[in-house]
């Protein structure tokens, strides 16, 4: 496999992400010249670029942006923030929404940066699973929270439009630290709240 040197701008990576596209059309059967495919190997390029831009994103310091001193300890949370990814299996769109839970230790965050965090971790080649786990390590690095919460709905393009075509299917990640983990109970009221 070729590598790309590591100093290439985002202009130059794209570029050579398209000239790979052109040679896959080519491999499917399709003229690249036909006059509908002239420039969807530029256009799929930059929609790659940016559905991956997670790889180029820290997460952290979106984090750091907006920590604020907070003394409560009561359960901070946010439902259905909308997210969509790339199956790393596939290639093929997921998508769905998440939902985050936290008790505050002496620090909050905007609520805008739990949004921004999803859609960091989302914007890779990902796995539901890792995607849901990944997201809560980044708030419990971020803010040492007595808990987290995250609960991730999403449909799988790989399972509706090849593979066994299931239509319905809905798959729930859950991933939980601390006191969520510790206390059934407390544990229990977090997933009713963000149902």
């Amino acid at each position: 496999m070729n590598q790309l040197p590591a100093n290439l701008d985002d202009a130059q990576r794209i570029d050579a992400i398209a000239s790979h596209i052109q040679s896959i059309i080519s491999l499917l059967g399709e003229d690249p010249e036909r006059q509908g495919l002239i420039k969807t190997p530029q256009r799929a390029a930059k929609a790659l670029y940016y559905l991956t831009s997670g790889y180029r994103s820290d997460a952290q310091a979106t984090m750091s942006q907006a920590l604020f001193d907070h003394e409560g300890s009561q359960i901070v949370s946010v439902r259905d923030i909308e997210f969509y990814s790339m199956c790393e299996h596939h290639i093929l769109p997921f998508f769905g929404r998440v939902s985050i839970a936290y008790i505050p230790n002496g620090q909050i965050v905007g609520l805008s940066k739990l949004a921004r965090i999803v859609d960091i971790c989302a914007h890779k080649l990902q796995v539901q699973e890792r995607l849901t786990a990944e997201i809560c390590r980044h708030i419990e690095q971020a803010l040492n929270p007595a808990g987290v919460i995250v609960v991730c709905h999403a449909q799988h393009l790989c399972m509706k439009m090849r593979g066994v075509e299931k239509q319905d299917a809905y798959t729930t990640t859950v991933h939980h630290s601390g006191l969520f983990s510790a206390d059934p109970q407390l544990r229990a009221e977090a997933l009713n709240l963000l149902k």
